[in-house]
């Protein structure tokens, strides 16, 4: 049966994207993802028209994907639980845990992947969401929190918790997986303590 153009696209950003997430971006290489589906090199390129048109769009795609999945996973446990901090680390954890975009997240930073301005639209979306919440906590206080210190709250909390995903295992020597996440998840749970001390504390 005869691929439709959107199908073959498809299937080709599929196998790169397992590719991408397995050796990263300069790992990509046309023959490999071709071989993967079961296409030509030709074929591919004129789907993509270069290599790095393949590597642009499958990273748009997962970038796109992790955006869709952190969001997705806040909004069911902010509308679902009393503690938004806690929430927040853990939809945070959830996303990039095993299985999940910390891997691809650690290839792009390493391969020096510029940004594009929808690659940060779903970190400042978190972000401003706190922002609201901690405004609303604050008006009893009869003053107004500053949206950077927020900001720079929500990425510490982001890198701390993607760090984890990445390097907590290797840090503190685990060898055991089911001590390592227990251990993560009391990290998890220590560190929104703090941040919820510090968004809500400060006077």
């Amino acid at each position: 049966m005869r691929r439709s153009a959107d199908d073959a696209r498809a299937e080709i950003l599929d196998a790169a994207e397992k590719r991408l997430q397995a050796v990263g971006p300069a790992g990509i290489r046309l023959q490999d993802v071709a071989a993967d589906v079961g296409v030509s090199h030709p074929t591919v390129l004129h789907h993509f028209g270069s290599r790095e048109a393949l590597v642009q769009s499958v990273i748009e795609r997962r970038v796109g994907g992790l955006e869709r999945d952190l969001l997705a996973e806040m909004a069911m446990r902010l509308g679902a639980e009393e503690d938004p901090v806690g929430s927040m680390i853990e939809s945070v954890a959830r996303t990039l845990g095993p299985g999940g975009h910390a891997r691809v997240v650690a290839w792009l930073a390493l391969a020096g992947h510029q940004p594009t301005r929808a690659d940060g639209a779903g970190f400042d979306a978190i972000a401003r969401a706190s922002y609201e919440l901690r405004k609303s906590r604050w008006k009893s206080k009869g003053k107004v929190p500053d949206f950077e210190d927020t900001y720079f709250v929500v990425m510490l909390a982001a890198l701390a918790v993607f760090g984890d995903a990445i390097a907590g295992p290797l840090f503190r020597g685990d060898v055991d997986a089911k001590a390592s996440a227990q251990t993560s998840i009391r990290f998890r749970k220590w560190l929104s303590a703090l941040v919820k001390s510090h968004l809500e504390g400060d006077d």
